[in-house]
């Protein structure tokens, strides 16, 4: 690739929110990479993940391939796990406190991280590496030097917190330090590239450059990239909602789960979770606008697509072809009720109104004993809406076909 191309490579994908910033970005990417070009020194480029939970999932991975694709470029990669930063807890994409998480929670939630994340960097250009080890040694001066670059305004504009403030909800002192902590991160690790989802905005593009120029060093370039939705197409991806597709799985889960997304999630889940060149992604994204492709086959192509990522041609075809042998070619009858729910009618409001069960808690129970799934898929959220076209199953013998 030239350096156009590169950059066009490593910017797919990106979400600023500002186009300004994004072409501000963008050209600053190029600048850098035609500087290492000349020198031949990789850039040094940086995410962290915070172990608040034992278990990475999909979401998480979006971050992680653009961080692989810097590797395919020659770059060196530094994966941070935020053993320090996760006891303060990032606030940039909740609305409430985070929950205090003790460092012995912490160390333990960290173990595996790595190991999840070979799944997709390459070991031998990738350094692990731990902020614990830096930041516990900042002192008391150090900290008042770093967060007299920022205003509490800075802070009250960003939307978590200034919905929190108009509720007159509390906003703690300490969660200001995450930004803080993050920007000296981005310092101390010398960082030529940060890459975030567009959540981190602020704490990319405002403190991790604000710090490094204050301590002298030329600031990061930020890479912001959109959100991955979770299997109920609308919130982030979280293990805390249930709606999440985890690493520590196996291939058929994987595809199972990708299948019971809403029709409206896949093209983000085709943009930030398959290896798709950009011809192909745009016929992907074609033949859902067009209608030229349906739904049901399209969802198979992305599973198919997501699932090879992790766990390879073969194992995504076996679970491809076990979906589509336990699923659409077995027990389902080919004579079966039909019904069209309304727009705000929800799994358990047609499993009731359709007879399916007698009460809204006897739905729940069958929901929350893994007895009703749609298309195959096992369903846990009660408030999903299945989607046109598909099949409720309750139990072994119950059956809707949804219009």
């Amino acid at each position: 690739m030239n350096i156009h191309e590169q950059v066009e490579y490593l910017m797919q994908g990106a979400d600023f929110g500002d186009e300004s910033i994004a072409d501000s970005m963008a050209e600053e990417l190029r600048q850098r990479l035609l500087e290492s070009e000349k020198t031949g020194k990789p850039l040094r480029v940086y995410c962290g993940y915070d172990p608040t939970s034992t278990d990475l999932h999909l979401g998480h991975t979006v971050t992680m391939r653009k961080l692989r694709q810097f590797q395919e470029l020659g770059h060196e990669v530094l994966f941070v796990i935020g053993t320090y930063t996760s006891m303060v807890g990032d606030p940039s994409d909740k609305d409430k406190l985070r929950p205090h998480l003790s460092e012995e929670k912490v160390m333990e939630n960290a173990r595996t991280y790595a190991e999840q994340a070979f799944r997709i960097l390459d070991p031998e250009r990738t350094q692990v590496l731990y902020n614990d080890q830096w930041l516990r040694k900042l002192s008391m001066t150090d900290l008042i030097g770093l967060a007299s670059n920022f205003t509490v305004q800075q802070f009250l504009t960003r939307d978590n917190f200034h919905k929190r403030w108009n509720k007159n909800e509390p906003i703690y002192l300490h969660e200001f330090f995450y930004a803080v902590m993050q920007g000296y991160d981005a310092y101390h690790l010398d960082a030529d590239v940060q890459v975030g989802g567009s959540d981190q905005l602020f704490n990319i593009i405002t403190a991790s450059r604000k710090i490094m120029t204050s301590l002298g060093k030329k600031p990061n370039i930020g890479v912001i990239l959109g959100i991955l939705p979770g299997t109920d197409g609308e919130v982030r991806m979280s293990k805390s909602l249930g709606n999440h597709i985890p690493l520590n799985s196996n291939a058929a889960d994987m595809y199972g789960k990708v299948m019971s997304i809403p029709d409206k999630a896949m093209p983000v889940y085709a943009e930030l979770a398959t290896e798709w060149s950009p011809e192909q992604l745009s016929r992907f994204k074609a033949g859902l606008a067009t209608n030229s492709v349906h739904p049901r086959d399209a969802k198979m192509q992305l599973a198919y697509g997501i699932t090879t990522v992790f766990y390879g041609e073969q194992a995504a075809g076996d679970a491809q072809n076990q979906f589509v042998h336990t699923f659409q070619k077995g027990d389902t009858p080919e004579e079966m009720p039909e019904y069209h729910p309304g727009e705000e009618e929800t799994l358990i409001d047609i499993m009731v109104g359709q007879k399916m069960a007698k009460t809204r808690s006897e739905a729940r129970r069958l929901i929350d004993q893994m007895g009703v799934k749609v298309d195959g898929v096992t369903m846990s959220d009660p408030n999903s809406k299945p989607e046109p076209d598909s099949v409720l199953q309750v139990g072994r013998r119950r059956f809707l076909r949804i219009r």
